[in-house]
């Protein structure tokens, strides 16, 4: 928002969040991210405080950006972060104002946020709520920010419009669509979205699986299908699965509140979605064990990657990480290198190694997994690689290495969904 021309307040209740960032600091590894916050902290037109009040007094647009992770042993999202917010903010709004949820929600929300609004706001006749769900892709968020592929808006009535039309008008002037809808709609959109994405990438695994049981190959598979304009080739690649702090969580939310409205077949398959997804994670443990042989007592094993994706340091239910600390029950010494994520591993996993670089992490491997596909990774040498390793035996989780060039190095290759 301050990179659009706007002076923007970010509120949260983490003081030590705020001090951070009111530095410039990011929290976060998010390419540009660093650059644009110490741009906009050092001009003045973005700053931050822990004050809700100062935050109610200061905007004219309060866009609520909380999280709404898995309830613990349940499918449901916990909203107790939107609804914090929300207590905290409503009873202040003493002028017009518009509220913009970004928060990914079950359906229905929207309109309970807006009956608060209009029970407990002072300033409830001139305060709108506007429905405006966000699809940032880690890795690519201010990217996918500055240039989105549709800005969808959910209101009550069309009071609102203008104020996000102006908000979002240096998007909206270059083509973006900008779609209007009700809040019901808006809330839909990215819990379709993100069962659409996570169907298409369990059904290319689910194909590995047929691939490894014939002798077939998932990748020339998935080049074949991606030439049919129908299907395409993104979200096509087969691995690991998909992790992360959205698609898992978004498809177990959105089956919970499918189930609520009494229409759970339609959205049943998205179970099987999810069992594919996990199975993955449990075949990559059983090729590792094919590959280092039982018993994994004093077996050492190179774990390449921590995020669930590459260009994050993002672990938040990371496949990556759920192999690792498996393989390690089983008795491996297991050492994880990851560029960005090293840290937040460390915090949720402290019963595994860690090494500084990649070369101290397969020197002395039975071993190496290679989880996430880090640029790094994928361009390694497997013959200066193999000068390093106990046993050249490599496990490509991914699927982006070249076979050929890794088993003319000397190497034992299993990837999945190759036979």
């Amino acid at each position: 928002m301050a990179e659009l021309g706007f002076d923007v307040l970010g509120y949260d209740v983490d003081a030590e969040r705020i001090a951070q960032l009111s530095i410039g600091a990011s929290p976060i590894y998010e390419d540009r991210l660093p650059e644009l916050l110490a741009k906009h902290v050092a001009s003045g037109r973005l700053r931050f405080t822990t004050s809700v009040g100062e935050v109610a007094e200061f905007g004219d647009v309060h866009f609520l950006c909380l999280g709404t992770p898995q309830r613990p042993g349940r499918y449901e999202a916990d909203l107790g972060q939107v609804w914090s917010a929300v207590d905290a903010l409503v009873p202040l709004l003493r002028r017009p104002s518009v509220v913009v949820g970004k928060s990914t929600v079950p359906v229905g929300t929207a309109a309970q946020i807006a009956a608060a609004i209009a029970a407990r706001a002072p300033a409830a006749d001139d305060v709108d709520l506007v429905w405006n769900p966000e699809f940032l892709r880690e890795g690519f968020a201010v990217e996918d920010t500055l240039h989105p592929n549709r800005i969808v808006v959910g209101v009550a009535s069309d009071r609102p419009v203008g104020v996000i039309r102006e908000v979002y008008a240096r998007l909206v002037d270059t083509d973006t669509p900008f779609l209007v809808m009700d809040y019901e709609t808006s809330e839909l959109v990215k819990g379709a979205a993100n069962s659409f994405l996570a169907t298409k990438i369990s059904f290319i695994n689910a194909m590995a699986e047929i691939c490894e049981a014939a002798g077939a190959d998932i990748t020339r598979l998935s080049e074949a299908l991606s030439y049919d304009d129908r299907i395409g080739g993104r979200f096509l690649r087969s691995g690991l699965g998909f992790g992360g702090g959205c698609l898992p969580k978004d498809i177990r939310a959105f089956t919970a509140r499918a189930e609520e409205l009494g229409v759970a077949d339609s959205v049943a398959f998205l179970k099987e979605v999810d069992a594919v997804n996990l199975r993955r994670r449990a075949r990559a443990v059983t090729v590792a064990r094919e590959l280092l042989g039982d018993p994994l007592d004093g077996k050492q094993v190179a774990v390449l990657g921590a995020a669930f994706k590459p260009d994050s340091d993002d672990v938040r239910d990371s496949a990556a990480l759920e192999v690792a600390s498996t393989l390690a029950g089983a008795g491996a010494r297991v050492v994880v290198y990851d560029p960005a994520a090293m840290a937040n591993a460390k915090r949720i996993h402290p019963e595994l190694d860690y090494a500084d670089t990649l070369q101290d992490a397969v020197t002395g491997a039975d071993a190496v997994l290679l989880l996430t596909e880090w640029a790094e990774f994928v361009r390694a040498d497997p013959t200066e690689l193999g000068a390093h390793v106990r046993e050249r035996r490599i496990l490509d989780g991914r699927n982006v290495l070249d076979p050929a060039a890794w088993r003319a190095a000397g190497w034992e290759f299993r990837a999945l969904g190759r036979g």
